[in-house]
């Protein structure tokens, strides 16, 4: 592969002009094509195979043009001190605002009267008139958001609090200003590793045009292919981060070749060789991750993961063409002129050993004590992992500020808190051969398990074969004693389908909820399987070892459960939290768990090939494995501590977004990073190759010989350029116990 890549990279050079023209033409496509495409609207949300999703499916074919899926909105009304919701006036101006609501807007299905409907709690206070949309919450238009909440603010002057919830008012999330500092903070980040302002804007302008590209290709086929308005922010927040660190990698060890002495094109070639052989499998193993998330089987993530994965592989394809085409017009000004006395420097024999070689030394004296406290340290910061709670927001997660939240407290308080999370319970009774008494005996049975408060009159659609049952639980959408009354109800339901024929499903959005926590605890596992087993193989290929892949999937569930505690800490706890701009603690979503499991995993790869590669380079050329280490770190911990905080800078940029699923998404990734990039990979993964020695790099002869050797640390290309000498022949002889008979890949 080097061989490949080092013709790829001076081809790219030579052609600059071409190859640069392409990729803007290719900016524009995607521009055109994302300013010609309508507004994204949210990713219509299914779970397939579960319970709640097959009774929602039932509920659109037995009850067509309900909108079971449309927007919805309650507006709550709070009496004045001394007053009730049933006084005259009052009955009378929410009667009037009722009227508004359904002829301020075309887009409004239906609208319920409090009086008619049973809305009014028990003591007068409080009142709510519901709204149900034609349309969902995105495709809302702007005048219809507008007559609601002015209707609201209208009502107000009456003396009322009046407050509106539901998912009629949700918004496309904004990130913020904080994006803009976190790719601020790369900047300074990339000038003071480089010492040059053209290198370090290489790296930033590549990535923004990668990321320009993968994100202009989504907004463009949003609709089409229903990727929803939060799968673009997530591929800008990974596609930035790698494609920064792609970027800077190629620079990087073009800079260091020019060091040597080469002539510019050669040493695009050799960069790209080299450098970009990490790059490639750096980007599979985030592919694969984001890929595999398909396993779970919820679309809507699925989406993300390719949509995001797509981001990621135009970052590799721009690191591997662009960036030497940029390198071609940058010239001489990419060794600014300090840097270029720094290099000279550092080849001068009584030269000063760089913090990454002093620091790898310092490991290598006390390999056992810095395992031991990194060790030890992140599973101290793992710790509040073990009281992970699961599941979706709602208003009741949103900050007291917000008008959903206040309506939601509100409701609470008129009509008990499961009153913001009912059940909806369908009874088909198609194989019944008495319906009516089937659902009659469901209700009985659901209004004697305890935790229900209420239970509506069942309403039947016009064929008769279908009824719907609304539940009221005592306790909190998202609690435990809430899931129990879930479980409760279809054990229930399994017993009545067996006596009567009729079949009884739970839904809503708060069953909807548990399944898909459900759903996601059970694909953890498979889907953690199946990552990491692809990226243990790739790895082997990578750097002909069992162990060091075996060390480097360990090191990142280290970290990854580290992460995961800390988002506990800070997320459910509440420790840190205004500091982070969480205004309310509750459950981690239901979602992170496996999210963080594909995507740090990817992430962490990153820097174990590309760290660990210029050690298995040093290895195979004749180093001793503790010196190996040493070359390791001399060349790439400076650039790997730039790339990790630069990732980390990125991804700190969403959490100051508006949507908590992208600041709890910012938070995670970027202490995930801080976690595995410096505890790990730059202590943990030293001192555990410096107490294996020649073993980390052993490999069965059996398996070396059935192994294609994708040649990632240039020996073939050395072989090719005559550069081969009789010590790096040997050091490549001996590269194991097992790397006796390597043999090359022809490309």
């Amino acid at each position: 592969m080097a061989t490949f890549l080092y013709k790829l990279g001076r081809l790219t050079f030579r052609r600059r002009r071409y190859v640069a023209l392409i990729w803007v033409a290719l900016l524009a496509l995607a521009g055109f094509g994302a300013a010609s495409a309508s507004t994204a609207t949210s990713s219509s949300f299914s779970i397939p195979g579960t319970e709640a999703q097959k009774a929602f499916d039932l509920l659109e074919q037995r009850f067509p043009g309900a909108s079971a899926d449309g927007a919805t909105a309650r507006v709550v009304f709070k009496a004045p001190d001394g007053e009730k919701m049933t006084d005259p006036a009052n009955k009378a101006e929410v009667k009037k605002i009722a009227g508004e609501l359904k002829s301020g807007s075309d887009q409004v299905a239906s609208v319920t009267d409090p009086y008619t409907g049973n809305a009014v709690s028990k003591d007068g206070s409080t009142a709510y008139v519901s709204v149900s949309y034609k349309v969902t919450s995105m495709e809302l238009t702007d005048e219809t958001r507008d007559a609601l909440e002015d209707t609201g603010h209208a009502a107000q002057k009456s003396g009322m609090t009046v407050e509106i919830g539901g998912d009629a008012l949700q918004a496309v999330p904004e990130t913020g200003a904080t994006e803009v500092i976190g790719v601020a903070i790369a900047a300074v980040v990339l000038v003071i590793t480089f010492g040059s302002l053209v290198a370090a804007g290489l790296p930033l302008l590549t990535a923004l045009i990668g990321v320009g590209i993968g994100v202009a290709t989504i907004t463009a086929l949003a609709n089409v292919l229903d990727l929803g308005s939060t799968t673009s922010v997530l591929a800008m927040m990974i596609g930035l981060a790698v494609g920064i660190d792609y970027a800077l990698f190629i620079v990087s060890r073009y800079r260091a070749e020019l060091a040597e002495g080469r002539e510019r094109e050669e040493a695009a070639g050799r960069a790209v060789g080299t450098a970009g052989s990490a790059v490639v499998f750096a980007g599979l193993t985030v592919i694969i991750a984001l890929v595999g998330l398909a396993v779970v089987n919820i679309p809507m993530l699925s989406k993300m993961g390719f949509a995001a994965a797509g981001t990621v592989a135009i970052a590799v394809l721009i690191a591997l063409t662009m960036v030497p085409a940029m390198l071609g017009f940058a010239g001489k000004r990419v060794m600014g002129r300090k840097a270029r006395k720094a290099a000279e420097a550092a080849e001068r024999p009584d030269a000063k050993p760089n913090m990454g070689t002093r620091w790898a030394r310092f490991v290598l004296r006390k390999p056992v004590w810095v395992l031991l406290v990194g060790v030890l340290g992140l599973g101290a910061i793992a710790v509040p992992a073990t009281s992970l709670e699961m599941g979706l927001p709602d208003d009741g997660s949103q900050p007291t500020s917000t008008t959903q939240r206040r309506a939601y407290d509100l409701l609470s308080d008129g009509f008990g808190p499961g009153f913001n999370g009912p059940l909806m319970v369908v009874v088909d009774t198609a194989k019944s051969s008495d319906g009516k008494t089937a659902v009659q005996q469901v209700s009985d049975e659901i209004s004697g398990i305890p935790g229900v408060v209420a239970v509506t009159p069942a309403q039947f659609n016009k064929a008769g074969d279908t009824a719907m049952i609304t539940v009221i639980p005592k306790d909190r959408p998202s609690s435990t004693e809430t899931e129990n009354v879930v479980h409760t109800i279809r054990d229930t339901g399994k017993d009545i389908t067996s006596s009567t024929g009729a079949e009884v499903l739970v839904t809503g959005s708060t069953a909807m909820n548990i399944d898909f926590s459900q759903k996601m605890n059970d694909a953890l596992l498979p889907y953690l399987a199946l990552v990491v087993g692809l990226a243990f193989l790739l790895l082997m290929l990578v750097f002909r070892s069992i162990l060091v892949p075996l060390k480097a999937a360990l090191g990142f569930l280290l970290s990854v459960v580290a992460a995961l505690g800390a988002v506990v800490a800070v997320f459910q706890w509440g420790w840190l939290g205004s500091l982070f701009g969480v205004e309310q603690t509750g459950p981690i979503m239901s979602m992170m768990p496996i999210f963080m499991v594909g995507v740090v995993f990817g992430l962490a790869m990153d820097y174990e090939v590309f760290l660990v590669t210029r050690m298995r380079e040093a290895y195979v050329h004749g180093e001793e494995p503790r010196q190996a280490i040493v070359t390791g770190f001399r060349h790439g911990a400076r650039v790997v501590v730039a790339a990790a905080v630069i990732m980390m800078a990125v991804f700190s940029g969403f959490i100051g977004s508006s949507e908590q699923m992208v600041k709890m998404i910012g938070f995670g990734l970027a202490i995930a990073v801080f976690f595995d990039a410096f505890v790990v990979r730059m202590a943990i993964v030293p001192a555990v190759l410096a107490l294996l020695g020649k073993r980390a790099w052993w490999l069965p002869r059996w398996l070396d010989r059935v192994l294609p050797n994708v040649d990632v640390e240039g020996e073939g290309l050395r072989k090719q350029l005559g550069e081969t000498s009789e010590e790096d022949a040997d050091g490549a002889g001996r590269g194991g116990d097992g790397d006796g008979g390597r043999k090359l890949v022809g490309v």
